[in-house]
């Protein structure tokens, strides 16, 4: 007992600081990017309406508050014991539930390199990767202490710029080895592994965010994912949670959201940017995502801003 209750307290520690440090450089509201590339921090002191948003492949852990996640109706909670690894590139919402001005929410985001990944696996050679995920490509497990100890190391270099150049590469790929060891290990092994059923996958999926645009043939994107299009549709659901014409789908109305937000473009032409010809059937599906018509969906969105 006296072991656990030491590992509690030094995990505690570690959290402690690790929440120090994101609050030191984070003095405002929102996502700071930082010197070292591929890590974010994030600070908010209130709970978040729901957010419509893309996680590319990442490592999100948090120091204070709690997050809800949703891809298709499944629920991921996470917290400072808990963090969360998107694999692949995935439409979900995000909504920060516990946050405040006494204790902000704090939270990191470190990109995955699939690349990186994969030298790191070929480099290492055979290491035991566990076989115990789900194989969604979105995962909560519990945070231990020698993963939370090289994000603290990775953090701690803001505080050294001279050194990041040389040790933060270092860590990353520790920080990556680490993960390959988590529940979650076998799945992220082969999605950087060329020509496993996963990699293949999730070429599809990069190719659908690159072309969400044009009109999906099932058999190309079988073609371009090197699998069976019966094949290449189970392993997706298994992977995204929905079909490729799903998947298709929220990436068009997200993206025609942005336009309208940002570009201030009108509701036909931003849906026939996405690749919608009928703005009925546009205004319908993005009703069924958003819970709203397009300009009511905006005229709200622009008076909370």
């Amino acid at each position: 007992m006296p072991n656990v209750e030491n590992a509690e307290q030094n995990l505690e520690g570690q959290r402690r600081e690790l929440a120090g440090l994101i609050a030191q450089y984070c003095d405002g509201e929102g996502v700071v990017e930082t010197a070292i590339p591929g890590l974010a921090l994030y600070r908010t002191t209130e709970p978040s309406p729901i957010v419509h948003t893309l996680y590319r492949p990442a490592l999100c852990i948090m120091a204070q508050g709690q997050k809800v996640v949703r891809l298709e109706g499944e629920v991921y909670c996470y917290d400072p014991l808990h963090y969360l690894v998107a694999s692949v590139t995935l439409p979900v919402t995000g909504e920060v539930t516990v946050a405040a001005v006494e204790q902000p929410y704090l939270s990191l985001r470190l990109d995955i390199d699939t690349a990186e990944l994969a030298n790191l696996i070929a480099s290492a050679g055979p290491i035991g990767v566990p076989n115990q995920g789900s194989g969604r490509g979105l995962h909560v497990d519990r945070l231990d202490a020698p993963l939370l100890d090289a994000v603290l190391r990775l953090v701690r270099l803001l505080d050294n710029p001279r050194d990041i150049a040389m040790l933060a590469p270092l860590v990353q790929r520790e920080i990556l080895y680490r993960l390959l060891h988590s529940r979650q290990g076998q799945l992220l092994r082969d999605i950087a592994t060329a020509d496993s059923q996963a990699h293949r996958v999730n070429r599809a999926i990069e190719w659908l965010n690159q072309h969400y645009g044009e009109p999906l043939r099932i058999e190309e994107l079988a073609k371009v994912a090197n699998l069976s299009t019966s094949t290449l549709h189970h392993r997706f659901k298994a992977l995204t949670a929905m079909s490729p014409l799903q998947y298709q789908k929220q990436l068009r109305l997200q993206e025609a959201r942005r336009l309208m937000l940002c570009e201030n473009l009108d509701v036909s032409s931003a849906g026939y940017r996405v690749g919608y010809e009928s703005p009925s059937q546009f205004s319908r599906e993005y009703s069924r995502l958003f819970g709203e018509p397009p300009m009511r969906d905006l005229a709200r969105l622009r008076n909370a801003v």
